[in-house]
């Protein structure tokens, strides 16, 4: 199976990338971080590019996005831009293709924005409270309306994802865990702020498993968020990587942006009765693995 992951220099994409070698599945990278041997940017808005990259295809993972909600914040145009017209040029180069590939979208847990019923269903009101969540709303959007005209989809809300050092440092896990490598401060934004932390490796083995069902029944799925059903507040957090480090840094915590949420926990039935999924590391055990990590990498403060 030959397969197109946009997005593939990120913390998904490259596990992802591996995952699907390993198994002897062809690859193709394209990231904007990537310089390909013509020299072309692989910039998910430019539709002949996008085109070129996916001849030949039997499927794409559309991970390629302007990821985090602060950058989101900074730059709106960006983000609209990147998230909603880049993912509307995905959809346009499969549908141009003689035969058309399946698609996995990732979107977010941003979607929901601050749900009033929690743990969170699939089928809850999608009101996102910040331009990130709102551009992956609209991705959905695009990528269910394609589904009229032969697109065959799934809609994968993605929870956060967390595992390896190829993460973005400022990332809350990362972040924290670094910190109390080096026995800094851990700061927090919003001491109650609470998540649903998954692996990298548990969000892999779940999309493996929607690629399959794709690429052999050709059948749509409704949406499906991966998530444990466990929810972590930041000062919970915080704690377990300090424990997990053993520096006993300090940790202080800070007001809660404007534009974070309150929090999120997803129910993960959807997923484990159509995917046979849930996930299987815990977060004690993923932050055993990532400080392993990490230790090499992190010097200590001076």
């Amino acid at each position: 199976m030959r397969t197109l992951i946009t997005g593939s220099s990120g913390l998904v994409g490259a596990e992802m990338a591996a995952a699907l070698r390993a198994l002897g599945h062809e690859v193709v990278d394209f990231d904007i971080a990537r310089m390909p041997a013509d020299g072309l940017a692989e910039d998910i808005r430019n539709l002949d590019v996008l085109s070129d990259r996916m001849r030949g295809c039997d499927g794409i993972v559309h991970l390629a996005a302007v990821s985090r909600v602060a950058w989101g914040e900074r730059d709106p145009e960006l983000c609209h831009s990147v998230n909603v017209d880049g993912t509307r040029r995905v959809v346009d180069a499969a549908l141009s293709q003689p035969r058309i590939p399946w698609l996995i979208f990732a979107s977010s847990r941003e979607v929901y924005g601050d749900p009033d019923v929690l743990p969170v269903t699939e089928d809850a009101p999608m009101i996102a409270a910040n331009h990130y969540g709102r551009s992956k709303v609209e991705g959905e959007r695009l990528v269910a309306a394609a589904r009229d005209r032969g697109l065959r989809s799934a809609i994968l809300r993605l929870s956060n994802v967390y595992g390896t050092a190829n993460d973005h440092p400022d990332r809350a896990v990362p972040a924290l865990l670094a910190a109390a490598i080096r026995g800094q401060e851990l700061r927090i934004t919003g001491a109650d702020t609470f998540f649903d932390f998954v692996h990298v490796e548990d969000c892999v083995r779940a999309m493996l498993t929607v690629m399959a069902r794709l690429a052999v029944d050709g059948a749509d799925l409704p949406p499906i968020h991966l998530t444990t059903g466990i929810a972590t507040s930041l000062r919970e957090l915080a704690a377990k990587a300090v424990d997990v480090a053993g520096t006993g840094a300090r940790i202080v915590v800070l007001p809660p942006r404007s534009f974070d949420v309150r929090g999120f926990c997803g129910i993960p039935a959807r997923a484990a009765g159509l995917l046979d999924w849930s996930a299987r590391i815990s977060l004690d055990e993923g932050l055993v693995r990532l400080h392993r990590i990490l230790a090499g990498q992190v010097a200590p403060a001076a």
